[in-house]
């Protein structure tokens, strides 16, 4: 499977949306380690992927998996001293929102591509000796010139008490998930014209195998000019990284993650980008089990502002520690 750079990236994406040829298209976070791929050349032995319309995976698998996720979390002294990394620079300025992200150390009782057939999420990758993904968080699609974008930010566990409430009137997670609506609406203007949100911090509900989460989200769309499907990499390149998984202002908030976080993130937090020769379908790649030297990790996060407290956030990165088996 080759491994493309940004420009290379690009140009090809702009080349198969003018033929109107089906793709997909895995870029990581750095956007240096990239893979696109015309749908007809997949191997469903060498990727797997699942969106709700277009899948090569089906629907059923022959036995029932019971993953068991065994993990040591991240000491919190460890975190912390991250943790006040990026609050020192919220403090000056530098950032108002930054998203620090670690990687756990996990023993897995299946395969990832069991895995893959057995969790249960809106979007769903694997890709042979690299990972497996089951992401709820769009990053962009579009119908008939119009494109959408869902940021998502705010989690909690759905069995505390008045769980819902609580989430939606949070100082914090208010604070947060308007700062990266602000951020992804301004990103989505560098594309669209009209863009505007449609709407604002709806609640969705995500069942994993310890728990249920409520998570928040925001849906914002513009309109595309026509024929936008023949620059859909620069379309694409332009948004990225994704706002909602890096922070406001970007390129200094980007600064400071790479700075600060302990491991490179790789595909974590890239996105995977389905085009079927109309429209597109993309998701950000969070909740991910990455495979290096037949050991495994798992990467989560969140997001810090000023009005943070480390306890709370360090809970929420092991709280995302899950595989949505039920």
């Amino acid at each position: 499977m080759k491994t493309l750079q940004a420009k290379e990236t690009k140009k090809y994406m702009n080349m198969l949306g003018t033929s109107g040829e089906a793709f997909l298209a895995v870029i990581s976070f750095d956007m240096q380690h990239n893979h696109v791929m015309p749908l007809e050349t997949i191997c469903d032995n060498d990727c797997l992927y699942h969106f709700p319309n277009k899948a090569n995976a089906h629907n059923s698998y022959p036995r029932k998996i019971n993953t068991q996720l065994n993990f040591t979390p991240l000491p919190f002294d460890e975190y912390h001293k991250a943790y006040k990394k990026v609050l020192a620079h919220i403090n000056r300025g530098d950032s108002y929102l930054c998203n620090l992200c670690f990687e756990t150390a996990v023993n897995l009782n299946e395969k990832l591509h069991h895995i893959f057939h057995g969790s249960k999420a809106k979007y769903k990758l694997w890709m042979k000796d690299k990972f497996v993904c089951f992401s709820p968080e769009s990053f962009i699609n579009t119908h008939q010139n119009t494109i959408y974008t869902y940021p998502m930010k705010g989690t909690i566990d759905a069995n505390k008490k008045d769980a819902k409430n609580t989430l939606l009137t949070d100082p914090k997670e208010t604070a947060e998930h308007y700062t990266i609506t602000d951020l992804l609406r301004n990103d989505l203007s560098m594309v669209a014209d009209n863009v505007e949100v449609n709407r604002y911090r709806y609640v969705e509900k995500i069942t994993t195998s310890r728990n249920q989460l409520l998570q928040t989200s925001t849906e914002i769309k513009g309109m595309l000019t026509e024929g936008w499907q023949n620059h859909i990499g620069d379309i694409v390149f332009k948004l990225l990284p994704a706002g909602s998984i890096t922070g406001a202002p970007k390129q200094k908030t980007m600064d400071i993650i790479n700075k600060t976080e302990n491991h490179k993130r790789g595909y974590y937090t890239g996105i995977t980008c389905l085009f079927d020769g109309t429209d597109i379908d993309s998701f950000v790649m969070i909740r991910m089990i990455t495979e290096q030297n037949r050991k495994h990790y798992y990467k989560s996060g969140g997001g810090i502002t000023s009005l943070s407290n480390s306890e709370n956030e360090y809970k929420e990165m092991i709280q995302k520690i899950y595989v949505p088996i039920h």
